[in-house]
């Protein structure tokens, strides 16, 4: 079937979309969008991928699914629109990157400018509808982001994959650890952050390891 995407995925996505589970998925997502009020808007829904081709793909970071709030959810798992509040967890990952590197502490919550140096922020599951977490889950997009997963562990070398909090860290099992770093930390969450998030480095610890196989390091403030 023809879905909207940056060409490099959809050349690797192509079969998956032919399955049967990812037709009923679509099916399913426009039935939604038809009826509900559902985040993020459907230009966005794979904005991830297309500002982040896969031969670019040199860190992932792991999201649940998009904020459920109005003009929030734009794509991208963490990210904001550049005239939005910035979210909590949001704010603790600039105070650990800003604790971690220096750095001023950004005005606005858009990671844009991270996808388009490399950074895939994907969230596991697509789409939400307004309000309600979670209402999107076990519909079918999980199936397909761990898909996406293991094929960034199958044909790269040398991704950095962060996987914050219980939820993303399942999925590690899927990720080769003898051929991408994997660094794991509770969930950057008010409620969590403070167990171990805060002071983890995980943004010094991948500009060193992207260094280290002669990999740009990305700007992250």
């Amino acid at each position: 079937m023809e879905v909207k995407i940056e060409a490099s995925w959809k050349a690797l996505l192509q079969d998956e979309f032919n399955k049967p589970y990812f037709q009923e998925l679509t099916a399913f997502v426009r039935q939604e969008y038809g009826s509900k009020r559902v985040f993020p808007p459907p230009k966005d829904i794979f904005r991830a991928f297309d500002l982040c081709p896969f031969d670019q793909v040199k860190v992932v970071i792991l999201g649940q699914d998009p904020y459920h709030g109005p003009g929030q959810a734009h794509g991208l798992c963490f990210s904001v629109n550049q005239d939005i509040p910035m979210p909590p967890s949001l704010v603790n990952i600039y105070k650990e990157i800003q604790d971690d590197l220096g750095g001023e502490m950004p005005t606005h919550g858009n990671l844009e400018h991270w996808a388009e140096q490399g950074v895939f922020l994907l969230n596991a599951t697509l789409t939400v509808i307004a309000g309600m977490a979670g209402s999107h889950q076990k519909k079918g997009w999980e199936t397909f982001t761990d898909e996406v997963i293991r094929l960034i562990s199958e044909k790269k070398e040398h991704v950095v994959f962060m996987l914050w909090g219980a939820y993303a860290q399942d999925k590690a099992w899927m990720i080769d650890e003898k051929k991408h770093l994997i660094l794991k930390a509770p969930h950057p969450s008010p409620l969590s952050a403070h167990r171990g998030f805060f002071g983890c480095r995980h943004f010094s610890r991948a500009s060193d390891y992207l260094k280290e196989h002669n990999l740009s390091e990305i700007e992250w403030i």
